[in-house]
C-alpha cells in the first residue's frame, strides 16, 4: 500500500511563538480498499457532494449558489452555467483566516470567477457577478465595503475605508 505523506502545519498556542510542522501519513481509499474482505464501493454522483479541500470550495458551498433540499445540495434555478471558478490566495488559506476575512459569503449566484490574492477583506451583504479580481498590494490592504456589487472588475492596490 502506497504512503502518500503529507506535510501540515499546526498553529501555534501563543503568539510570537512559531507554527509546529508535522508530517500527516495518508493512504489513497483506493489503494485501501484491497486489504478489507467483502468491501464494497459506492459510486455518489457529484450532484450529492461537493468536496471541500480548500477554503476556495467553502466558500463556493457556504455560498446562495446552494441549497439542500432531501439531503442533496441543489444549484439555484437562477444559475446558468456551471458553478463559478473560486481562486483565493494564500492570505486564505486557513480557515480562521478565511473566516476574519470574509466574515458573510457574497452573493455569487451571477459570478462567473473570481480570484482574490493579498489582503483582502469583504463586507456584509457584498455582491459579486460575472469576472471579478482583487489584487492588494504587498504590505497594503483592500477592504471591500458592506453592500458592495462588483461587475466584471479588476480591483487592486490598496482600499482602506473608516466607517464614521
Amino acid at each position: 500500500m502506497e504512503i502518500i505523506p503529507n506535510g501540515k502545519s499546526i498553529p501555534a498556542d501563543k503568539k510570537g511563538e512559531a507554527d509546529l510542522s508535522v508530517l500527516q501519513l495518508e493512504t489513497a481509499v483506493g489503494a485501501a480498499i484491497r486489504h478489507f474482505n467483502n468491501a464494497h464501493g459506492v459510486n455518489v454522483p457529484r450532484r450529492r457532494f461537493l468536496p471541500v479541500k480548500t477554503c476556495s470550495d467553502l466558500m463556493l458551498v457556504k455560498s446562495d449558489l446552494y441549497t439542500l433540499q432531501h439531503g442533496q445540495l441543489v444549484m439555484d434555478p437562477n444559475r446558468f452555467g456551471p458553478a463559478p471558478l473560486i481562486k483565493l490566495g494564500s492570505d486564505f488559506k486557513k480557515v480562521s483566516s478565511f473566516q476574519s476575512r470574509i466574515p458573510s459569503i457574497p452573493k455569487i449566484v451571477e459570478l462567473d470567477h473570481l480570484t482574490i490574492t493579498g489582503a483582502v477583506n469583504l463586507g456584509r451583504g457584498v455582491t459579486l457577478k460575472g469576472t471579478v479580481i482583487i489584487v492588494a498590494t504587498e504590505g497594503q490592504t483592500i477592504d471591500v465595503p458592506p453592500g458592495s456589487i462588483l461587475e466584471n472588475v479588476v480591483v487592486q492596490g490598496s482600499l482602506r475605508l473608516l466607517e464614521h
